[in-house]
């Protein structure tokens, strides 16, 4: 079966697009317009979420440190009982 090398088309010849009604385009204004008000309103949300997320990595980061010097503390106390029981040997 032979192949018949494809066609091209010429796009100075095809038919004008159907010009659609005024209250089609209407619609869909205004549908692309509320999709416009949530995107931009996500946007906003996914902001303050991740200010939320920064806010609570910085506070994870003060605790963490807060903990090793608590942590630091009991340790050399618990060094410092050592050595005190050690030296009563």
């Amino acid at each position: 079966m032979a192949t018949s090398p494809p066609q091209q088309v010429d796009h100075h010849s095809l038919p004008p697009p159907v010009a659609e009604e005024p209250e089609s385009l209407l619609s869909s204004l205004m549908a692309m317009e509320n999709m416009l008000k949530m995107i931009n309103e996500i946007d906003q949300n996914s902001l303050g979420i991740m200010e939320e997320v920064e806010k609570c990595k910085e506070s994870a980061l003060e605790r963490k440190k807060s903990l090793e010097e608590e942590k630091e503390k009991f340790q050399k106390a618990a060094y410092t009982v050592l050595d005190m029981l050690n030296s009563r040997e």
